[in-house]
């Protein structure tokens, strides 16, 4: 089961530029969460503080696509550097006007400045993508690999800032996320062996690379995707909450974010049968069916156990649509086109905090679960309003 993965460390470099991909993506799930506990720590208003970090994060998702094509189109060291310069210098301003009170415009601006952080996990994609793009069984492991390092980084990282910030110090969370930052792009950066060349203009197809066949529609279905998975954590959130037990609600998503690891450790050690786009299909199809019984949860314990098998069908999902990527974009465009399925993911989880925090407050705990149910069918229907599309661009 295991040989796969070891296969796919074999070319030089490779177990490299992944761990460095891994210190850099840290960050991304850090800053968010940082932000609010420092500004919070501060005594700055909760709604001020999450509206910052919700620029930040919404500056990332319209910057991140930017930033990936220049990376295309000039290669990853030129652009990853200078980025990463921009984005630690300006989570050290937002520091400075959050410790000095500054005004909250100064807030604000810092972290949508801040939002030109590199999406790691199109750099680190694109990476196994040029290694292995005549070897799909190995790019299915490798693009598993990530998935599964990405839930780790997600439990890992929002932890590590709040701990951060209210041991240590308030503005030791996102200090600690630009350290991350600055250390993890250099030392990736550096692993010059594996970069991706820089293909010429004339592979490179004029326009937006949302005017691929089939690509926006596969952004509307990760944002769909993001909806479900943000509004899972905050109707969970809800629920331990009116059972008295809000305490519990990091170990119930632990076990949602355990579901979906386990899911894509095993999911990327199976040989991928059938056509992709049937693959995708059968992968939100599943996840439609396992976020229903979240609606029902009589109690904790079963909520943990819904949440578990819920959890299964999101790393599958991700690694699917993240596959069919390299299926639909050219290798000039590649980093490009999986940047705004991040970014696609990344929005669709903000409004999934939005939508089921609303919710919560109009319906009670348990309705919050209606979110991710209706977002779930919809990036089914999406997906099977795709297949069309996909099967005339020739993907199988």
């Amino acid at each position: 089961m295991l040989s796969d993965y070891r296969r796919i460390f074999s070319p030089a470099g490779t177990l490299l530029f992944s761990a460095a991909g891994f210190i850099a993506r840290l960050p991304l799930a850090m800053i968010g969460v940082g932000i609010i506990t420092m500004l919070s720590q501060l005594g700055v208003e909760w709604w001020l503080a999450g509206s910052v970090s919700a620029t930040q994060a919404l500056a990332a998702a319209a910057i991140g696509p930017q930033i990936s094509r220049l990376v295309d189109r000039h290669g990853q060291r030129r652009v990853v550097l200078p980025a990463m310069a921009v984005t630690v210098a300006a989570i050290g301003a937002l520091l400075l006007c959050a410790r000095y009170a500054a005004p909250a415009w100064t807030l604000y601006i810092t972290a949508a400045v801040a939002g030109c952080m590199p999406s790691m996990g199109a750099l680190v994609r694109s990476r196994w993508a040029e290694i292995y793009l005549q070897s799909p069984r190995l790019l299915h492991t490798a693009y598993s690999l990530e998935s599964v390092l990405d839930e780790v980084i997600y439990v890992v990282g929002p932890a590590l800032a709040i701990t951060l910030s209210t041991s240590v110090s308030a503005e030791a969370g996102p200090l600690a996320a630009a350290v991350l930052l600055a250390v993890g792009v250099l030392l990736f950066a550096a692993q010059r062996r594996t970069e991706p060349p820089v293909r010429h203009e004339s592979q490179r197809p004029g326009g937006s690379v949302l005017r691929i066949p089939g690509l926006g529609l596969l952004v509307l279905t990760l944002t769909s995707v993001g909806v479900a998975y943000g509004s899972v954590e905050v109707a969970t959130v809800a629920f331990a909450d009116a059972h008295h037990h809000k305490g519990f609600s990091g170990l119930l998503l632990g076990v949602y974010a355990l579901g979906s690891g386990l899911a894509g450790a095993v999911f990327g050690a199976i040989r991928p049968r059938g056509a992709i786009t049937r693959r995708l299909l059968v992968s939100v199809c599943a996840m439609a069916v396992t976020m229903a019984p979240l609606l029902f949860a009589p109690s904790l314990a079963a909520l943990a156990g819904m949440l578990f098998v819920a959890g299964m069908a999101i790393a599958p999902t991700l690694i699917t649509a993240m596959g069919l990527v390299s299926h639909l974009a050219p290798a000039a465009q590649l980093t490009e086109s999986i940047t705004w399925l991040v970014s696609g993911l990344s929005v669709g989880v903000a409004l999934g905090y939005a939508a089921s925090g609303w919710v919560v407050d109009v319906a009670g705990a348990s309705a919050g679960y209606r979110v991710p149910c209706a977002a779930a069918l919809l990036a089914a229907a999406t997906v099977s309003l795709a297949l069309p599309r996909l099967t005339r661009a020739g993907v199988q």
